[in-house]
């Protein structure tokens, strides 16, 4: 598994875990732990790896990547 593939891994799961909450209350839960918990250079590649692969990422995590400001780095 590449390092790309674990970041898409990682975001997905952490997505599966809030997803109890609801897909609102999730998709912020999501992007709140990638904001907080992330290396800059993993927020970074995450967001290139939704435009590049996001078809891979659920909706959830999908949802919370975007939330991420470009700068979130």
């Amino acid at each position: 598994m590449s390092t790309d593939d674990k970041l898409v891994y990682m975001a997905n799961q952490i997505a599966r875990n809030f997803a109890v909450l609801g897909q609102d209350e999730a998709m912020a839960a999501t992007a709140r732990h990638l904001i907080d918990f992330w290396d800059p250079r993993m927020k970074a590649r995450i967001r290139t790896l939704a435009g590049e692969r996001g078809g891979e990422l659920t909706p959830i995590a999908a949802a919370a990547v975007a939330r991420l400001a470009p700068s979130a780095g």
